[in-house]
């Protein structure tokens, strides 16, 4: 009795368990066809990142998928996010322009001008200081997100108010669902979408990058403009925007590079509240430059011509200028003539065209 008890209740628990594999089954093609399944993707890294750099930062709470991209994208170059439907996130930070507008200050709704310079976005999944924007106030690529939504110079919207309009759209909720399951659409499910957008915009294919893969030459120009770019008693450029040894050119590091002697904008040191920090900003990278003029936080320089000769004549000192900041007590490095004009055409040869005209990166 107690044998066929045992064989009753084996049957029994292999019907149960074959029962749930079939429902499991069933689930997740239910799941599947209503988009609950999202693809998980990984970046597509030149190989010179993966040989002079470590891997890339993606939040384990957010990890890459098809699905996330594509609505984050869409979100990108979406005005809904704005409180009249007249400003996107591309608005300030056209593809074209790699991924910047060409104004000295930003404009949102209404005509409003904000305080600071569009930063160029690419290559953000490689930054290891975690801090982002000029100041370094926000802490990921997420929490950048959040705020030009709110802020009444760019947006001046309501996260109340934008979840209530996505929520009401024909497609928006389809597409949260296909992203990230069945969850209610709210801020933090929007700025993981836009993150994940922006994380795949990876710049590494201009001239320079070529020189580096052996695949060209670079002109006399280009390599003397290097050569000074390089050398500590002419341009020392590297130690803020690193060498061919960091195709981030950046060290993603907070620096006052003598812009002033007072400070209206107290920068780092405004987020940070220590006065050591007083007028230190972040150092973008060197890459692109020949599409995001004007130049520095607060676009005061046109030109590559005037942000070279502010490093060679046109420092001025404050408690907290960078050490970095050579012959200071000179106005700067003092470079030649010839030498300006070849460290621009060495700077122009770090343009990459196939980034700016990607159509996986366009609207």
């Amino acid at each position: 009795m107690d044998k066929l008890y045992l064989v009753y209740k084996l049957i029994c628990k292999s019907l149960y368990i074959f029962s749930f594999l079939i429902l499991l089954s069933c689930s997740s093609k239910n799941e599947e066809q209503e988009g609950y399944i999202p693809v998980f993707v990984d970046l597509k890294i030149p190989q010179l990142f993966k040989d002079k750099i470590i891997a890339p930062v993606i939040p384990e709470n957010n990890p890459l998928t098809e699905e996330g991209i594509a609505l984050g994208k869409k979100l990108f170059f979406d005005k809904i996010l704005s409180k009249d439907n007249t400003v996107s996130c591309a608005t300030c930070h056209d593809p074209k322009k790699s991924f910047t507008d060409n104004l000295q200050f930003s404009e949102g709704i209404n005509n409003n001008v904000g305080t600071r310079n569009a930063m160029p976005l690419f290559n953000l999944a490689w930054n290891f200081d975690e801090r982002f924007a000029w100041d370094g106030k926000e802490f990921s690529l997420e929490e950048q997100a959040f705020e030009p939504v709110t802020n009444h110079l760019e947006m001046n919207s309501d996260w109340k108010e934008v979840v209530l309009k996505l929520q009401k759209d024909t497609e928006y909720p389809t597409l949260f669902k296909q992203a990230f399951g069945d969850i209610p659409i709210d801020s933090n499910l929007v700025v993981k979408a836009i993150a994940q957008f922006e994380r795949t915009l990876i710049s590494g294919n201009s001239k320079f990058d070529k020189f580096l893969r052996g695949e060209i030459q670079l002109t006399l120009e280009e390599q003397n403009g290097f050569n000074v770019f390089m050398d500590e008693a002419r341009g020392d450029c590297f130690h803020c925007h690193g060498s061919e040894n960091n195709p981030l050119w950046t060290d993603n590091q907070f620096h006052n590079n003598g812009l002033d002697i007072n400070f209206t904008d107290l920068g780092l040191g405004a987020v940070t509240g220590d006065p050591n920090d007083n007028g230190k900003f972040r150092s973008p990278s060197l890459r692109n430059l020949e599409f995001t003029a004007p130049y520095m936080h607060d676009g005061r320089f046109k030109t590559l011509e005037e942000v070279i000769n502010h490093y060679s004549e046109g420092l001025k000192f404050s408690t907290t200028i960078d050490p970095l900041m050579k012959k200071i007590d000179k106005g700067g490095v003092q470079l030649t003539a010839k030498d300006k004009k070849d460290l621009k055409t060495f700077l122009l040869s770090l343009s990459d065209f196939d980034f700016i005209n990607n159509s996986n990166f366009q609207k």
